[in-house]
């Protein structure tokens, strides 16, 4: 089995290297970072922290030498889901079913732009590249993955991925309908991320400050509304998620703090503004999410990034 991470950064590294344990698979990543290839080809990539582990990983910054692959993984940030398809797409043509494995919604309806077969991925292992070759996995976690509706890829193919994940180390529960455990973690990351962006604040420190936990609470408690108006039943409660994150992974910075520090675009529009959008499609208000949309935005402006560009995530 081939399998191609396109994007092997936080999550994709976490992805890869699990993945590259394996005998029976080959594991191909595509990334742009020309550092941590070149040092993912030289010494394997590293995991530490919550894993550790070495993996032998065949990394490029040069899609057009990806050969052919059964499975792609894409783990890129949600506003470079595009570009990184269309310089993917080549290897990922064909049969192969294709998982989304990022943060937010709209990342699935690109895939299928390009490829045939999608799987509809939802994550809660998280972490951080430490330098080129060596990514920390922060926090562990589930996966569940499950077709998507537009263009589905067949189910026996969604439970072979999630049987190589479980062999890997990376627990995977392959659902007929994988939507709930998606809204999930978009609620959950949408309640929280933005928040300790703007705090920079960890997770445990941000849920310690009670005005910003009461915030927290209304954000949830409009994204839940949204996914009910959308027919779409949770796979679990959004504010138990949120204190048992609290407790495990008190001092993990979320990835739109780690972006904000960084001074980088975040993926605001595939997540507030997802929700928003799905909002006002739906006719139920989404005052606190819209708030923070332009809290962000405004401070991706003073990074000089100027309006978003690009399309809808939603």
């Amino acid at each position: 089995m081939r399998i191609c991470v396109v994007g092997c950064g936080a999550v994709g590294g976490l992805f890869a290297a699990h993945l590259g344990s394996l005998d029976d698979v080959e594991v191909f990543a595509y990334d742009l970072a020309s550092d941590h290839v070149a040092a993912i080809n030289r010494s394997g990539l590293r995991l530490t922290g919550k894993a550790d582990r070495l993996a032998r990983v065949t990394a490029t910054d040069d899609a057009t030498t990806l050969p052919p692959c059964d499975f792609g993984i894409v783990a890129t940030k949600s506003y470079a889901t595009r570009p990184a398809m269309e310089a993917a797409a080549r290897c990922l043509g064909g049969n192969a079913s294709v998982c989304s494995v990022q943060n937010g919604v709209g990342n699935e309806e690109i895939l299928a732009d390009y490829v045939g077969r999608v799987i509809r991925g939802t994550t809660f292992p998280a972490g951080h590249v430490v330098s080129p070759g060596v990514i920390e996995m922060d926090t562990t976690g589930d996966t569940w993955i499950g077709p998507f509706e537009g263009r589905p890829a067949p189910m026996e193919e969604v439970r072979r991925l999630a049987d190589a994940l479980n062999r890997a180390g990376m627990p995977t529960i392959a659902l007929e309908d994988a939507r709930g455990a998606q809204w999930t973690k978009l609620i959950f990351n949408a309640a929280t991320n933005p928040i300790g962006a703007l705090t920079g604040l960890s997770h445990g420190r941000l849920c310690e400050v009670e005005e910003a936990r009461r915030l927290v609470s209304g954000l949830v408690a409009e994204g839940v509304a949204v996914a009910a108006a959308l027919g779409i039943t949770l796979d679990s409660d959004p504010e138990e998620l949120i204190d048992h994150a609290a407790r495990v992974a008190y001092d993990h910075r979320a990835s739109m703090l780690q972006d904000v520090q960084a001074r980088r675009r975040t993926e605001i529009d595939a997540l507030n503004a997802g929700i928003a959008l799905f909002g006002v499609q739906t006719g139920v208000p989404t005052p606190l999410n819209d708030a923070i949309v332009a809290l962000i935005r405004g401070v991706e402006r003073s990074f000089g990034l100027g309006a978003p560009t690009g399309e809808s995530q939603a």
